[in-house]
């Protein structure tokens, strides 16, 4: 059975603790209709379409 040869120091066993934790932002691209940026694989917030196709209907025009 594997067992550690020497002990972990308290600053690497942290840092493979935190490894979990890192924020990535977002990846957001422009809607080929308006422009507007949005997230892949998404609904356009803006205009309402997805793939070019309309999926939402905005009640606002």
């Amino acid at each position: 059975m594997g067992v550690p040869k020497r002990r972990q120091s308290k600053s690497r066993k942290n840092m493979r603790r935190s490894e979990w934790m890192k924020i990535v932002a977002p990846g957001l691209v422009s809607c080929p209709q308006c422009h507007a940026l949005k997230m892949f694989h998404r609904v356009c917030p803006e205009c309402g379409y997805y793939k070019n196709k309309a999926v939402v209907v905005n009640s606002e025009k």
